[in-house]
């Protein structure tokens, strides 16, 4: 606050009666100097006016401490929410167009020799046997996912077993392709499918390290728990170098375990960083015994062991023992 004080007082030789000769002779252009007050309550009006400006001047505090401390606590609180919010929400844009649906449909035995319309619509000759998640692996339309997702299709005998794949395009909207087997390892319960789209159609997912991973860092799972398309949820890595069951009756070394729910559906999304880079693929949870609600105990194959074994699979197809 800017406070308008008097006017400092006139040098001395002005304050020379003005009907001085001297003060004509050697100020003839001087202005005339400020008029004296006269009488008491001129005087006591100008006193007043200095000691109020005076006063204002040394008491008056900043905005900011007119404010309580826990008021600009909060504030600070709710921008740094709101920072968090943001972030969480650009992982969700930057990733989700490259997870995908999967469901897994068998179709009547007398309907096996004819084409399938992967329309919006499931077949009406088909039914729907299971659903999961994968990611975009490249360019080329490879789409990693669990082998327990597509495990109905990689043992099918009989030719009633097909896949079909819904992707998002640029708009966010989802269209189905049909998907096809190109190889899967049991041992790791990891499977690769092919969809025939154009490459600049195609976001692949962004793939990080499980490496240096630790306990507390923050990770988002996203995937179609339940048929609902593309769901975040949030979570910190709970756990390293855990051991969990492989669909070939091994074990997996070394997964991740984390709080951020996995549920039905789930299986074969990608778990990610606060970058946005794949670190795991969401496989399992424990659930409580006879209540089918999840215990938070939730777990997702390390994404190295993903990048030793996609690519040989996407080369040479299904390893030797692991064919039917």
């Amino acid at each position: 606050m800017v406070l308008l004080l008097p006017s400092p007082p006139p040098p001395s030789n002005s304050l020379l009666p003005r009907s001085s000769p001297h003060n004509l002779l050697q100020n003839p252009t001087k202005p005339s100097p400020l008029p004296i007050p006269k009488g008491p309550n001129e005087h006591r009006r100008a006193l007043l006016l200095l000691a109020s400006s005076s006063l204002l001047h040394l008491v008056l505090p900043t905005f900011d401490s007119l404010l309580p401390s826990s008021s600009i606590a909060r504030a600070q609180e709710i921008y740094e929410l709101e920072e968090d919010e943001r972030r969480v929400v650009r992982i969700f844009q930057d990733t989700s167009p490259s997870v995908v649906f999967i469901k897994d449909l068998q179709i009547k035995p007398n309907t096996r020799s004819v084409s399938l319309d992967f329309s919006e619509d499931d077949p009406v000759d088909a039914k729907v046997e299971g659903t999961g998640s994968g990611f975009l692996w490249d360019k080329y339309g490879h789409i990693v996912t669990n082998y327990h997702v597509i495990a109905k299709l990689a043992t099918d005998q009989a030719g009633l077993h097909r896949c079909k794949v819904y992707l998002q395009d640029s708009s966010g909207s989802s269209y189905p392709k049909e998907g096809k087997l190109i190889g899967f390892d049991p041992a790791f319960d990891l499977a690769v499918l092919k969809v025939d789209v154009e490459k600049n159609k195609l976001r692949p997912a962004l793939i990080g390290s499980s490496r240096d991973l630790r306990v507390g860092q923050s990770c988002f799972a996203i995937g179609n728990p339940y048929g609902y398309q593309r769901t975040l949820t949030t979570g910190v890595v709970s756990g390293l170098g855990r051991q969990i069951p492989s669909p070939n009756g091994s074990s997996i070394q070394g997964a991740i375990q984390t709080d951020a729910a996995i549920n039905s559906g789930n299986s074969g999304g990608p778990l990610v960083d606060s970058y946005g880079h794949v670190i795991g693929v969401n496989t399992a949870t424990f659930t409580r015994k006879g209540t089918g609600i999840s215990s938070g105990v939730n777990f997702a194959i390390p994404v190295d062991i993903v990048v030793r074994t996609i690519p040989y699979l996407i080369v040479y197809g299904t390893s030797v023992r692991n064919r039917f």
